[in-house]
């Protein structure tokens, strides 16, 4: 799916978080770097119409998230740092169904559903369990669940391993890196989850200031940051 900005720019008051940028991404798997408060999660919050641009024109393949925010969440799944945030219900196989409520499906299509994308990410097991009560990777693993079940177009992850410890963050990485077909963009801090995408993007002072292979924009990205 064509990922489009065309001179896009977002203040808050007197503040610009996002100044003029412009881009066309297709690739699958696009990894966002940048400092805190350099421009990434605003960038991510516009693909889903969260945030709205001051100026510019947004288009997710065919759906401009500013004119239609309603299309845009339908087809564009949100996974934030802290999935305590996304957990709604108190069972595990009740916060995925959840996401289903809207359907036309059945409660035994629904049920079914639920307890497929749960089994597809390694936390079937759990389906009884009360969800807040998971360890901080298998909340991630349900939040990923929970937005997997509807078949988003693209899935924007910011931050999906701040507040994992090494091996429930190599295991989330895994699974947006590996177990999804859908296009991802990853906004991170982590540059070895970044290293594995198919093209990174790097943002400072609300600017977009390099896009391209990830090893070299990694590279340029450190040696600014010594």
């Amino acid at each position: 799916m064509l990922i489009e900005f065309e001179a896009v720019s977002v203040s808050f008051d007197t503040k610009t978080a996002l100044d003029n940028v412009s881009l066309k991404l297709d690739q699958k798997r696009i990894g966002v770097i940048g400092l805190n408060g350099s421009g990434k999660s605003t960038f991510a919050r516009l693909l889903n119409g969260l945030v709205q641009p001051t100026s510019g024109t947004v288009l997710v393949g065919s759906v401009n998230p500013a004119k239609d925010a309603k299309a845009a969440r339908k087809q564009t799944g949100f996974i934030f740092s802290n999935p305590d945030v996304q957990i709604i219900m108190p069972t595990v196989l009740e916060d995925v169904s959840f996401t289903l409520r809207s359907s036309r499906l059945s409660k035994a299509e629904i049920r079914s559903k639920a307890l497929a994308v749960l089994q597809r990410f390694g936390i079937a097991h759990l389906a009884d369990q009360a969800a807040h009560s998971l360890s901080s990777g298998q909340k991630q693993l349900l939040a990923i669940s929970a937005i997997m079940v509807s078949e988003p177009k693209l899935i924007v992850a910011d931050e999906p391993t701040a507040l994992l410890d090494l091996a429930n963050s190599r295991l989330v990485s895994r699974v947006l890196l590996e177990q999804i077909d859908q296009q991802v963009v990853l906004i991170t801090h982590d540059l070895e989850l970044a290293a594995n995408c198919d093209v990174v993007l790097r943002f400072a002072d609300a600017k977009l200031v390099e896009v391209g292979e990830p090893a070299a924009v990694i590279s340029a990205y450190l040696a600014d940051n010594k």
